[in-house]
């Protein structure tokens, strides 16, 4: 099983090494020592902690009926609209995400730079990488 330094999981979960820290000292992340003495977060502690710490940070409204499950909260950082499509641009935390609309939908929307969204994504193609 795979197991991360503070600084690892620290850049997976998006936060600083001393946030990290915290969470270990005060109990919430379980942290343990490897064969050299380092402070150690085993993978599937990590995995779960990940899962709880993002449970319910972004639930779908009760006035929302959809059935994409990948939201991701942000802000326009950019819209760029010709004559029938625009392209939106979304920061979601560390990721962008780019999709592109028709003008009529971001006319319809008011979505201009610095208006908060939710970018929802459903694709029957996904692909993972390893590092």
């Amino acid at each position: 099983m795979p197991s991360y330094s503070i600084g690892q999981a620290a850049r997976i979960l998006n936060v600083s090494p001393e946030t990290v820290r915290r969470w270990a000292d005060g109990g919430r992340l379980r942290m343990d020592r490897d064969k050299a003495g380092n402070r150690a977060i085993d993978g599937a502690g990590l995995a779960a902690f990940a899962t709880e710490r993002a449970r319910g940070v972004h639930q779908v409204p009760d006035s929302v009926v959809t059935s994409v499950r990948n939201s991701f909260p942000g802000i326009v950082t950019g819209v760029v609209v010709d004559e029938v499509a625009a392209r939106v641009e979304v920061q979601c935390g560390p990721h962008r995400v780019v999709s592109v609309v028709t003008r009529e939908a971001v006319e319809e929307l008011g979505i201009e730079v610095g208006v908060t969204v939710t970018a929802r994504v459903k694709s029957t193609s996904v692909h993972i990488d390893l590092p």
